[in-house]
């Protein structure tokens, strides 16, 4: 059963999607443009690099672990509602952020930014299949999948702007005016469309599912920190991890045996498209989240760029994925998108692969735009395609909890992501700039070596581990030694950095190619059908089994026209 607020029947989809997109844009923009703001903040907070990762990693588990509940708010409430709740609390939390005076403030601060988009972003789809029920779904999902993916590369050119002209605090004082306008149009332009469908709320699952992956996520990113021994009493990093894992096989048990209404119904991944579909987008997160950290700290503190300058770098990789995205959309009602994916995930592997081959301390910035350009390419290739093959023969009455599902994994592969491939850069950089710090001392008399890795230690460790090396600290050379020695420290550190960047890039081209194999699995499939919009009911036939029901939908899916009740 559904209900329409005023307006829902009259209201303009062209501009609701306008307020959508820059909603989702916000949204999605913050989980990039924090990292070019990373070694400033190191060293304006006075903490680490670890706990700076923390100010994205808590933002991402924030955004990740509630959506498969906020999904199902928007059914029960209305889209639009939870859509403008979600709006408030994703811009209170950025002035909140923008004020913070410790890193543990702005650590809260994010964490209150990503319950606010995990209310926002499931609504937009739900919004969307309202609004667009016919063959412009394509061009729709294309706009909103080019902001997505424009917001993701254009975050640090942002962020060094606003870095470099006002201070860091405004990568978050921005979305207060975003947000604010934002919010305003969504009032005038959305339609109050409600459907109404009561739901019953998976409190045990909700509990499981986010107690371990807090726990998983904890152990991952502070397992260096704790040189991956203990940290309470017996308790090991290892014990918290194997009891987050624990907790989810516990959750996944739960979700199996829970007959009412689980949080994720399992039998939703008997669709190899969309379980294929599920695997794609979460490597897909977990890439575009880890890498631009390597990059931003390679560019900033290895080649010595400014916040602003290293954004600029990326220029070339967000218009090509921003501008690809609407074509991409097109083109996708219209051919298999499996090629698309399986495409454009081998050109980011690609261009990955070349921007870790290059990277060195002398390099010149402009020859990294080849790779850039190439991954790129291969984001605007993936980003809409993926979402039309693991949607597109998802069963009517599982749509929704299907797209809290696919929404969730690409937030879970982000907070992977960002955990791992931060505790994988400081082990590299730590274990590279040594190699480095030992060669450079090898170029000195025996007598003066252990106080050259003395002073470059100190060098790494005023600067978090992340920034550049402030080389006019005084040090306890001799005078006709302390120019060369300051030299061979730079270039020490540079050096390590450039390799650590390089060392961290690997592995996430073999998560990418990872994700190729789950694109290749993916069935052949034709334009995407027009699935039933979320103000019609599904069919009322009842069947006895999961299996039954699942083809009466598909049935019901291809031939819209036919009212024919079956039985089985």
């Amino acid at each position: 059963m559904t209900a329409g607020g005023p307006g829902s029947r009259t209201a303009n989809p062209w501009a609701a999607l306008t307020a959508l997109s820059l909603g989702l844009f916000m949204i999605v923009v913050d989980t990039s443009i924090v990292s070019v703001a990373v070694p400033t903040m190191v060293r304006d907070l006075n903490t680490g690099l670890n706990a700076v990762v923390w100010v994205t990693s808590v933002y991402l588990l924030t955004y990740a672990v509630p959506m498969l509940f906020t999904s199902r708010l928007g059914d029960r409430y209305g889209p639009k509602r939870v859509f403008v709740a979600g709006l408030a609390v994703f811009t209170a939390a950025s002035l909140c952020a923008g004020l913070s005076t410790s890193v543990e403030m702005l650590i809260a601060a994010r964490a209150a930014q990503g319950l606010g988009a995990a209310l926002l972003t499931p609504q937009t789809l739900a919004l969307i299949t309202h609004l667009f029920p016919g063959g412009d779904r394509g061009r729709a999902m294309g706009v909103l999948g080019g902001a997505s993916g424009l917001a993701t590369v254009t975050g640090p050119l942002l962020g060094g702007i606003l870095v470099d002209g006002l201070g860091w605090q405004w990568i978050f004082y921005v979305n207060v005016l975003v947000g604010t306008a934002t919010l305003a149009l969504s009032l005038l332009v959305v339609p109050d469309w409600r459907p109404r469908r009561a739901h019953r709320f998976d409190i045990p699952g909700i509990l499981l599912s986010g107690s371990g992956l807090l726990l998983i996520v904890f152990g991952i990113q502070n397992g260096r920190a704790y040189d991956w021994g203990q940290l309470v009493g017996p308790i090991g990093v290892f014990h918290v991890i194997a009891v987050g894992a624990a907790l989810l096989v516990v959750f996944v048990v739960w979700q199996r045996v829970n007959r009412r209404e689980p949080l994720v119904p399992l039998r939703v991944f008997a669709d190899r498209n969309f379980s294929m579909g599920a695997l794609t987008t979460a490597v897909l997160g977990f890439t575009l989240t880890g890498m631009f950290l390597p990059l931003v700290i390679y560019l900033q503190s290895a080649l010595g760029l400014s916040p602003t300058d290293a954004g600029i770098v990326t220029v070339p990789m967000a218009l090509v994925s921003g501008l690809m995205g609407p074509f991409i959309g097109r083109l996708s009602d219209r051919v298999s998108g499996k090629y698309l994916v399986m495409a454009g995930l081998l050109g980011m592997a690609l261009g990955l692969g070349v921007i870790a081959v290059q990277a060195r301390a002398d390099l010149p910035p402009w020859q990294l735009v080849p790779g850039l350009l190439v991954c790129g390419f291969g984001m605007g290739c993936v980003l809409v395609p993926v979402n039309n093959v693991a949607m597109g023969t998802v069963p009517a009455d599982l749509q929704g909890a299907a797209s809290g599902v696919f929404f969730t994994a690409r937030q879970l592969g982000a907070v992977l992501g960002s955990a791992t491939v931060g505790v994988l850069l400081q082990t590299r950089i730590a274990t590279a700039t040594a190699h480095e710090a030992d060669a450079a001392a090898a170029r000195l008399p025996a007598r003066h070596r252990r106080d050259f890795l003395e002073y470059l230690e100190h060098l790494r460790s005023t600067s978090g581990g992340a920034g550049s090396p402030d080389t006019e600290t005084s040090s306890a050379l001799p005078a006709h030694l302390a120019r060369q020695g300051r030299a061979l420290a730079e270039q020490a550190i540079d050096n390590g950095l450039s390799q650590a960047t390089r060392e961290t890039l690997v592995p996430l081209v073999a998560v990418l190619l990872l994700g190729t194999l789950a694109g290749a699995a993916m069935r052949r499939a034709g334009p995407l059908p027009s699935p039933l919009t979320p103000d019609q009911p599904p069919h009322p036939s009842q069947h006895n089994t999961p299996q039954g029901k699942a083809s009466h939908d598909l049935l019901h899916r291809r031939r819209p026209a036919r009212r024919t009740r079956h039985r089985c």
